[in-house]
């Protein structure tokens, strides 16, 4: 079994066509499952809906007490790119014999074709099925080591820090 823990982010956001703001109302992905046709064995449990920018350590420990305890030993986690590779970093240190595989979008699922959303849940899907035990970043194709992966803010991509190092 797949363990999946939504914590939102803009992945999970929605659109008001009135006042223009995202915000949350419910998870999308049983709908993407469904109409990603996956036949896996997953389970789906909302843990929070809040934007990473407003996620607080309180928010951090019930992330990693629900990785800790899930009965599953791979584990994605949908979040807000913001600080994702901040909550990777927290859920590493505590050292859980399991894959994690963090994942999110940079538009969200409800905007349609223009989402990476879906994109980066099916490669999410792929990766925590193939990696050994330890924590990932999964955006944009690539997974990422939690201790070498950075947002490029500029591009809107997730990168190795080698690669931001090369750069210099």
């Amino acid at each position: 079994m797949i363990q999946v823990f939504v914590t939102g982010g803009t992945f999970d956001k929605d659109y008001n066509f009135t006042t223009g703001e995202l915000f949350f109302k419910d998870t999308h992905l049983p709908e993407m499952f469904d109409r990603g046709r996956c036949t896996l064995d997953i389970d789906v449990k909302t843990l929070m809906m809040v934007d990473s920018l407003e996620m607080t350590p309180e928010d951090i420990e019930i992330i990693q007490h629900n990785c800790k305890r899930s009965q599953a030993d791979k584990i994605i986690v949908t979040h807000g790119t913001d600080r994702m590779v901040e909550t990777a970093r927290e859920l590493a240190s505590q050292e859980i014999e399991k894959t994690i595989v963090l994942t999110g979008a940079m538009i969200p699922y409800a905007f349609g074709t223009s989402s990476d959303g879906f994109f980066n849940l099916g490669s999410a899907l792929a990766f925590v099925q193939s990696l050994p035990h330890g924590v990932y970043v999964v955006m944009n194709g690539r997974y990422f080591n939690w201790d070498n992966v950075y947002k490029n803010t500029k591009t809107g991509n997730f990168e190795e820090l080698s690669e931001r190092m090369s750069i210099r």
